[in-house]
């Protein structure tokens, strides 16, 4: 088993969804933990889960963030977390992999696929620590999610999206 302690200075989880037809809302969620159980040698013998503070989105504008954790999306305070645990890995090459798991927004649970990828590890010349990383790349219909919150546009079409995508950059430190 490896031991993985998330480096949150150097992780991220970023978001992007079409506005208007025309454009793209970019957002990230600046809260989160990563836990992984396994071996780096055989991850796909490997669990992982994300949780996700739902109230830490971050679009740069302050009134958005809060119809974003209002009823009409997240309802934060009735469901403050999303999470995704995996259930299987699958290796693609010795660097991508597909994995593939239950991600819960507020109260429905629906099996995704991400893609990952495995970026390896390295010494940090700081501190001598080893450090890993990894690239994990999705997409989902917000809508299966009961985000459905939306507004009709003049020329037609809505302004917000249903498909969300999203990167997420996470660095571990091995703990030996």
């Amino acid at each position: 088993m490896t031991a993985l302690k998330l480096d949150k200075v150097h992780s991220d989880v970023n978001f992007q969804i079409k506005h208007m037809m025309v454009s793209k809302s970019k957002g990230s969620f600046t809260n989160f933990d990563v836990e992984f159980n396994g071996d780096l040698n055989n991850l796909e013998a490997s669990d992982v889960k994300v949780t996700i503070d739902a109230a830490s989105i971050n679009t740069g504008n302050a009134d958005r963030d809060g119809h974003l954790k209002s009823g009409d999306f997240f309802e934060t305070e009735k469901y403050p977390n999303m999470t995704f645990v995996s259930k299987s890995i699958r290796k693609l090459t010795d660097e991508e992999y597909e994995v593939t798991g239950d991600f819960t927004i507020k109260d429905v649970t629906k099996t995704e696929t991400l893609k990952a990828e495995y970026n390896g590890t390295s010494k940090n010349p700081m501190d001598g620590s080893t450090v890993t990383g990894f690239d994990v790349e999705g997409k989902i219909n917000r809508e299966d999610y009961n985000l459905t919150w939306n507004a009709a546009l003049e020329t037609g079409g809505v302004l917000v999206g249903k498909e969300v995508k999203f990167t997420c950059n996470f660095e571990f430190v091995v703990e030996e």
